[in-house]
């Protein structure tokens, strides 16, 4: 985001330096740009009668007694009473023998702190303190910024400000634009958030919403915009090979199959069809809820480019999805004559080299595997396409190690977690996006259900009562074994606990440590339907469809996200059959837990819930690995500033096409080494 200057025109000194680099401040932007956590208020002294609870105040009071007490820990409890003659308990849980000096009895003192109501009356925990009283009250609001060990307050103060200094007065933007667009300069808004007026409140400056902090959400949402408008258009001048194909594969693939595709399915199809035909790389994001139907759509986008005499890769994130997606491509693409290679790190090696060797001389047309299709052993004759799913489980270097096994080769990428209007305009914009909004007919909807785990009994006589209507039944636990810090029910103790309450009913178990073969096997006989209940962890979460399944049992539900959960109930309700999903909680629930539990229990809409989750835990779950180990925004929030995304959407192309020696300075103070992280 800053700058490409690589010193500091201030005196650092080595260990500060080393300090700096922990919180990633390598530069003179780095530290202008590392804004307050939150202010402190010492302008001002309130009353003990009149301090709100959990609201922060600075107090100035006499201390009439302290004493160390050892029950039920060992603390230091102070007593301060103020010219009203009201008291107050300073309470401190970790102290030192120079804070009890502080404190001793008689000494007037300055206590900044949040009251609360404690067992002995209203008390701070932990307070700021301060002895030298006599140098008057804060003129502003104090910033306290985030650090690290050995690096204090008052240090980063001076080093922040010496920085300001030393910043160039000139602005990224003409100063006709800031005034169209009524935004201050930059250095001024920077100025304004580590130094604000004394006529601001701690509350107008943490409420995001004053133009110094627009001005910073607008550079930030501004340069995501160019980075992405520049890589889109980058990616449009390319070239790449068209496929067109001739039809005597995806004709037969569509007479076939046993069902016809919706509306959304063939738009979806043309619109990717229209891009392979280009002489450009395709890079198209095929999204659609649970069971839309997205995975027909990319087998007949594969056997286009078949056709056209090149090679599809196709890569999912975990092995049994990638067991789901070759055993449905040989269903269909078997029959037509085409060779299917699979590849995955736990194959054998004279299974592996034979499916390597298949790939590199061009006799298998089509791989499918998991993140082994990238390795560095594994060669291409030809390839023309590769599809990711779940696109959000890779990274982007994952992706591009693919990509670079062919030459300019087209890209799509499929996504069962629909992404928010807000995330698609912003990390996904150098994307073309095609949508599947239409369930195929025969879907019947999943009744959800929230069940405290103390309810146990009735949801074991469910599964009882489901399998007895000939009906399967998946269970799913977090965890394999037992963990003594999450406490969790596991697969292992879930099993032995159903086979004990329901020993009629034959017991599966299946989990990401088992053997491909034993997984496979499993999985075989679940869908052949000896296995009655099937205790899974969360790597059914995609990929497995089991028609005749109709129950979906989810133990410790409040601790997993909404998407997750959304795709595991999206393994039922794929039969005739009504079909339910059964969230187990443990309580207490934490405010996020419950937030997720309901947006769950009250919607179906995959749209929908994404939004919500967006709003509950941020993008990161969207992005996945995209863009691992770099922040998210660090100003801008997606769902608040949706007008300042809008207004740096619409601005991009203008500035690119009309002022581009503006875009290169814009860019070149806010990118700098992070440009993965605005999506370049």
């Amino acid at each position: 985001m800053p700058s490409s200057v690589n010193t500091f025109p201030i005196k650092i000194s080595t260990n500060t330096l080393a300090k700096l680099t922990k919180l990633n401040i390598t530069n003179i932007w780095d530290l202008a740009l590392h804004l307050p956590l939150r202010y402190e208020d010492e302008t001002h002294i309130t009353p003990i009668a009149d301090a709100q609870n959990g609201v922060p105040v600075q107090i100035e009071a006499t201390v009439i007694h302290q004493q160390i007490q050892f029950r039920p820990r060992k603390q230091l409890v102070v007593q301060v009473q103020d010219v009203s003659g009201h008291v107050l308990y300073l309470r401190f849980l970790h102290f030192y023998p120079n804070q009890q000096k502080q404190l001793a009895e008689g000494n007037v003192i300055r206590a900044l702190g949040e009251i609360r109501h404690g067992f002995f009356g209203d008390e701070m925990v932990h307070p700021k303190i301060r002895t030298d009283i006599d140098k008057g009250l804060a003129e502003s609001l104090t910033p306290v910024y985030p650090t690290v060990n050995g690096l204090n307050q008052p240090a980063l103060r001076r080093l922040i400000q010496a920085a300001l200094k030393h910043l160039p007065a000139d602005d990224t933007l003409p100063a006709e634009l800031l005034q169209q667009l009524q935004l201050p300069p930059l250095l001024e808004s920077l100025i304004f958030l580590h130094s604000p007026p004394p006529e601001y409140t701690a509350r107008d400056l943490h409420e995001g919403t004053l133009p110094a902090w627009q001005r910073l959400k607008f550079d930030e949402l501004l340069a995501q915009q160019l980075s992405m408008r520049l890589a889109r258009q980058q990616r449009l001048n390319g070239h790449a090979k068209a496929l067109t194909g001739n039809g005597h594969i995806s004709e037969h693939l569509l007479a076939n199959l046993s069902f016809t595709l919706t509306e959304a399915q063939q738009r979806a199809l043309a619109e990717i069809t229209d891009d392979l035909a280009q002489t450009h790389p395709m890079h198209r994001l095929l999204q659609g809820d649970v069971g839309s139907g997205k995975t027909i759509v990319c087998a007949l986008a594969a056997a286009i480019a078949i056709e056209a005499g090149f090679q599809v890769a196709v890569m999912a994130p975990t092995e049994i999805l990638a067991e789901q997606h070759y055993l449905k491509f040989t269903q269909w693409f078997s029959p037509l004559g085409i060779q299917i290679a699979r590849l995955s790190g736990s194959m054998r090696k004279k299974a592996r080299d034979e499916a390597r060797k298949e790939l590199a001389d061009g006799t298998a047309q089509l791989a499918i595997g998991t993140h082994a299709l990238f390795q560095d052993d594994v060669t291409f004759h030809n390839l023309g396409l590769i599809i990711v799913d779940e696109q959000h489980r890779f990274g982007v270097a994952q992706r591009l190690a693919l990509k670079n096994k062919g030459e300019d080769v087209h890209q799509l990428m499929m996504s069962a977690t629909p992404i928010p209007r807000t995330l698609a305009m912003s990390f996904f914009a150098d994307l073309d996006v095609s949508v599947i909004d239409e369930l195929p007919p025969g879907r019947t909807p999943v009744i959800t259900r929230l069940v405290n785990t103390a309810r146990r009994h009735e949801v074991e006589k469910l599964v009882k009562h489901t399998c007895a209507q000939g009906r399967q039944v998946y269970w799913v636990c977090p965890l394999i074994e037992e963990s003594e810090v999450l406490q969790l029910q596991t697969a292992v103790d879930t099993v032995a606990e159903l086979q004990t309450a329901l020993p009629e009913l034959n017991i599966g178990l299946i989990h990401g440590r088992l053997k491909p073969a034993e997984k496979a096997a499993v999985m075989t006989a679940f869908v052949e339907g000896s296995i009655q209940v099937l205790v899974a962890t969360t790597v059914i979460e995609v990929g497995v469809d089991v028609p005749n399944a109709s129950l979906m049992v989810i133990e410790h539900a409040e601790r997993m996200g909404l998407a997750q959960l959304h795709q595991l109930r999206g393994r039922v309700g794929r039969g005739a059959a009504a079909s339910r999903c059964v969230l187990l909680f443990s309580e207490p629930l934490s405010d996020v837990a419950k937030a997720r539990l309901k947006v769950i229990y009250e919607n179906t809409d995959g749209f929908e819930i994404a939004r919500q989750d967006l709003n509950i835990r941020g993008p990161g779950e969207f992005l996945g690995a995209r863009q691992s180990g770099v922040p998210m925004l660090r100003f801008a929030n997606l769902e608040e500033d949706l007008p300042i995304l809008e207004k740096a959407r619409d601005l991009a192309p203008v500035l690119i096409s009309q002022q581009p020696e503006v875009v290169n300075k814009h860019l070149q103070r806010w990118l700098s080494q992070r440009s993965a992280y605005l999506g370049v």
